[in-house]
């Protein structure tokens, strides 16, 4: 099945599995995908994730039975791309969240690149 949106399709995958109460879930695997799992993973948003015959399984986190991702938006879309400089990174809900940004020097965190001063193509936020 060949997908217009692969960010979109994980982003949605995760909010559904949320919803479920899941433990875990699959998602086709992509280095872009892994990259975007990675950040989630060292901001807190998810327990872990695992690359196996081609598919990403990631396990979330839940905190006193809530998940703890609330929100996911994707801001850049194929029909539509966000660009932004490093100082137009937005600050996602007052610092709780965070924006995720493909540059130059691969996928950045929103803090990471404003420090690095990059600017990029604007994916998503998460809070």
């Amino acid at each position: 099945m060949q997908l217009t949106d692969p960010i979109a399709d994980l982003l949605t995958r995760i909010r559904n599995a949320h919803l479920a109460r899941h433990k875990e879930v699959s998602i086709p695997a992509s280095k872009m995908k892994a990259e975007i799992l990675r950040i989630l993973k060292e901001e807190g948003f998810i327990k872990d994730y695992l690359e196996e015959d081609k598919e990403l399984k990631v396990y979330l986190k839940y905190y006193q039975g809530k998940p703890v991702i609330k929100g996911l938006k994707k801001i850049s879309k194929p029909s539509r791309r966000v660009y932004v400089k490093a100082k137009e990174i937005p600050i996602v809900r007052n610092g709780l969240g965070i924006a995720i940004l493909s540059t130059p020097k691969g996928i950045l965190e929103g803090r990471q690149a404003r420090r690095e001063n990059i600017g990029g193509e604007l994916i998503c936020e998460v809070w």
